[in-house]
């Protein structure tokens, strides 16, 4: 990807502001970083439940983006204090992400759905409760293969939690971006990352990848009151 490029032409799903880039950086790239994160300080690592995390911006105070070392999350916003928009390097072991509509929009939807049907108690609504009533918002996943960036923004950001199931066995068929990592990664097989990273199987139409080794992410978000020019896309 060159500097500047349009980013249009990596969006994957149905919502407009979710960014896919496959391979991203090299191989050596890849393999230089994870080298760099493993020799960091021991005071560097901070251990939460089931995760590592390196912070190398000190606190939302800063005036750096955020780096962030991520293993495993919940389903979560990362909050106001910083700018809708968030750039994720994944190393190691793929893994998939999952985005799931927030509950105020699901809470909106029953508002407008009871209002209605109020004006329409005869169950005259008719195209209106389809195309009015419901607020278009639907639940998807995206694949994080090793060395790719993953940028999510705006509505992706705002209206939806995304999170990481806490599992060696992740089930991807259905991902919002199969067709980009076929193309990077054929069949989905460890062409890249450290050796034996992760298998695949498929029993019927189910796709899993079993995840050998550990995953590490890069994640870089900006406070919104420092940079707030900086993503402009």
């Amino acid at each position: 990807m060159e500097r500047g490029e349009d980013l249009s032409s990596f969006v994957v799903g149905s919502v407009p502001t979710v960014y896919y880039i496959p391979d991203f950086i090299t191989d050596a790239d890849q393999q230089q970083l994870l080298n760099n994160i493993y020799q960091g300080p021991v005071s560097k690592w901070k251990s939460l439940k089931n995760r590592r995390l390196q912070n190398w911006g000190n606190d939302i105070n800063d005036e750096k983006p955020l780096l962030l070392l991520i293993f495993y999350y919940s389903p979560h916003q990362d909050g106001p204090a910083y700018l809708p928009v968030v750039a994720i390097l994944s190393l190691g072991s793929p893994v998939v992400m999952d985005f799931t509509p927030h509950s105020s929009l699901k809470l909106c939807t029953n508002t407008v759905m009871k209002d209605v049907e109020d004006k329409f108690p005869d169950g005259g609504a008719g195209d209106f409760e389809t195309e009015k009533g419901l607020d278009g918002h639907h639940a998807f996943s995206v694949l994080l293969m090793p060395r790719s960036l993953l940028i999510f923004k705006d509505e992706a950001y705002s209206d939806y939690l995304h999170g990481i199931k806490d599992s060696a066995v992740q089930q991807y068929d259905g991902v919002v971006n199969a067709v980009e990592c076929l193309k990077s990664h054929v069949a989905i097989q460890p062409l890249s990352g450290p050796e034996n990273a992760f298998d695949t199987k498929k029993s019927g139409d189910v796709q899993t990848i079993h995840r050998l080794e550990n995953r590490v992410s890069l994640t870089c978000r900006v406070v919104s009151r420092v940079h707030k020019n900086l993503f402009k896309f």
